[in-house]
């Protein structure tokens, strides 16, 4: 019974320090710019300082989404205390012109339910152009077109490789080829890419740079509207959605007019382009020979090491840098399992990344940087630190090892908390957080069983008061439920206290001899009472469909009828004096029609 007792509070306890947790956790949004034009890019940026799941962006109404959510994290380790921070970030181009609103996201923090801030963006008129293309081709000779329009105007996707490994890197551009004068355009769909991974390399509203290719033995304007970088998230054929766009375009016509044939003549046709779907062949990575260490990298990388001290005390802190380096994933890797040497205390890394992104993919150096400190003094080697990865062009994986470092850890200082000492020296012990002391010299104390604190009543009393406070709130949580499900009678048990403050205002206005504010209020309280009390809307409220229903209800007739005469001179004192009651006598009356009400219903 007593072990039950004690697992019930340590749960409370966890349970109480995740809430905590997630109450300190802030969730918030940010714009790049308050004010932007139509067809503007901008940025709309959800940053969480701790790790979450479940996030939940809003809507976007009024606004294109081109690119997100781009996620990105980082952590941080300060004298042994660890931080880190997400963010979800989007790239939008508003629809039309006013005042809009971004509705709040929302994430989930241990359980808790964040929400962020609203934003308001102010949209002006922008020139009119689309976010992704100029809004008249670049200067260049002008192509004479083909009978067949889609022929002369089309979005090509390109891909660097169909056939890959399961987070092998590949690209994808997706080129705008034209023979015609583009007058406007307008963005209709961004491929979802849904079972990729996505790094964007050109963004929607960058710079357009056209030349001239010949595609199939014609010679077309092109010029890049977006470009990305994919890794596959799992094996299977993966389909690269298609990216449309609607176009306004100017082609000549014939005419008989002798000056639209001298001058030429001209119509602006509105056409609907979108590139082919393209197929991705995912090949698994292969089960059989897979590293024990491998942590999701695949490309070709090389490994290095830093320790920044090579001599120590015990309990010092020292600092390792792995840095691995090459060409793939390096956004997507994992945490790396690295066994450092027994006696070592290891934090979570920071990783920090100096990364490349162009056609060719991403190439750089991600380096984690892990806080050690040794505990006991000694001699120690790093020498078996292994990073694992899949090399595509080979097929295989390959092992790589860190330099190896010998560490020299000195006896530590005897007045820290925690430290170390020689085992050979028989006067000194381990003491580690201060759980083993010197022995003890000098006479005993010694006490009975049961004369301290712990198993007395006290002590179990202590222990009972946490599941019972528990169980009290569970069982009241379930009374509250039940007693506020049905929100008919909740209204009408409440009719009376909303009564009650119409009469106190009533009250008031009789004492400052406001006669017509007080029938107001004497005449609000009570036909807003009975609408609560008899659940009848207050718009089809009426004396006689109240006198039906309070019947109905089994009330007498004498206050029935007490209650009408009531209603009648409140409705009547509200546009003649009258004379035969007193404003006093009015209050008494209404106070009374709802106490008998109360009683005999």
């Amino acid at each position: 019974m007593i072990i039950n007792i004690k697992i019930c509070i340590f749960s409370l306890l966890l349970l109480c320090a995740s809430g905590v947790y997630g109450q300190n956790a802030t969730f918030s949004a940010s714009v790049s710019s308050a004010q932007v034009a139509t067809g503007e890019q901008f940025e709309v940026t959800f940053s969480l300082n701790g790790n979450g799941e479940g996030f939940k962006p809003p809507s976007f109404r009024g606004f294109q989404v081109l690119s997100g959510p781009n996620v990105s994290s980082s952590m941080t380790v300060i004298n042994g205390n660890m931080s880190s921070s997400n963010s979800y970030s989007y790239y939008l181009v508003a629809e039309k012109v006013g005042v809009l609103s971004i509705e709040p996201a929302t994430i989930f923090v241990n359980g808790n339910r964040l929400k962020s801030n609203s934003l308001q963006i102010r949209v002006v008129k922008g020139n009119g152009a689309s976010p992704n293309t100029p809004a008249q081709v670049a200067p260049v000779a002008p192509l004479t077109t083909s009978g067949n329009l889609a022929k002369s105007i089309f979005i090509k996707a390109d891909v660097n490789k169909t056939n890959v490994f399961q987070g092998e890197q590949l690209v994808v551009n997706y080129k705008l080829y034209t023979r015609v004068d583009i007058v406007g355009n307008e963005l209709n769909k961004l491929p979802e890419l849904n079972g990729f991974w996505s790094q964007d390399l050109k963004k929607p509203n960058e710079n357009t740079q056209w030349n001239r290719e010949v595609y199939k033995g014609v010679e077309y304007n092109v010029t890049p509207l977006k470009e990305t970088i994919l890794f596959p998230e799992h094996s299977g054929n993966l389909v690269i959605d298609p990216l449309g766009m609607a176009f306004v375009v100017r082609q000549p016509v014939k005419s008989d007019d002798i000056f639209d044939q001298f001058f030429g003549s001209y119509e602006e046709v509105k056409i609907q382009v979108k590139s082919k779907p393209i197929t991705i062949h995912v090949k698994p990575l292969p089960i059989a020979s897979k590293p024990e260490n491998f942590s999701g990298a695949v490309g070709n990388f090389s490994i290095n090491a830093i320790l920044d001290k090579r001599e120590l005390k015990a309990n010092e802190a020292l600092n390792y840098q792995l840095k691995i380096s090459g060409t793939g994933n390096l956004k997507l890797l994992d945490k790396l399992a690295i066994n450092f040497p027994k006696g070592f205390e290891k934090y979570d890394p920071k990783i920090t990344d100096s990364l490349n992104e162009n056609l060719d993919g991403v190439s750089g150096k991600r380096t984690y940087t892990y806080v050690l400190v040794p505990r006991q003094e000694g001699k120690y080697a790093m020498n078996d630190i292994k990073f694992s990865y899949f090399n595509p062009a080979s097929g295989k994986y390959v092992s790589l090892l860190a330099p190896v470092f010998e560490v020299k850890v000195n006896k530590g200082d005897p007045s820290a908390d925690v430290t170390a000492f020689s085992p050979a020296d028989k006067q000194d012990v381990d003491v580690l957080n201060k759980d083993i002391r010197y022995i003890k010299t000098g006479e005993a104390e010694f006490y009975r069983e049961g004369e301290g604190f712990y198993g007395s009543y006290s002590y179990y009393l202590l222990l009972a008061i946490g599941p019972i406070l528990f169980l009290s709130a569970l069982g009241y949580r379930k009374w509250d439920q039940k007693n506020n499900s049905d929100l008919v009678k909740v209204k009408s048990r409440k009719a009376g206290k909303v009564a009650a403050k119409h009469l106190a205002n009533a009250q008031t206005q009789l004492q400052s001899s406001n006669s017509k504010a007080f029938y107001e209020a004497i005449s609000k309280g009570l036909y807003g009472y009975l609408s609560d009390k008899l659940n009848i809307p207050i718009a089809v409220l009426s004396k006689e469909k109240i006198a039906q229903e309070l019947k109905a209800r089994s009330l007498s007739d004498e206050s029935i009828v007490e209650l009408n005469d009531t209603l009648d001179l409140c409705e009547l004192a509200r546009y003649a004096p009258v004379t035969s009651v007193s404003d006093s006598d009015i209050m008494t009356r209404a106070k009374n029609s709802i106490n008998d009400i109360e009683i005999q219903l």
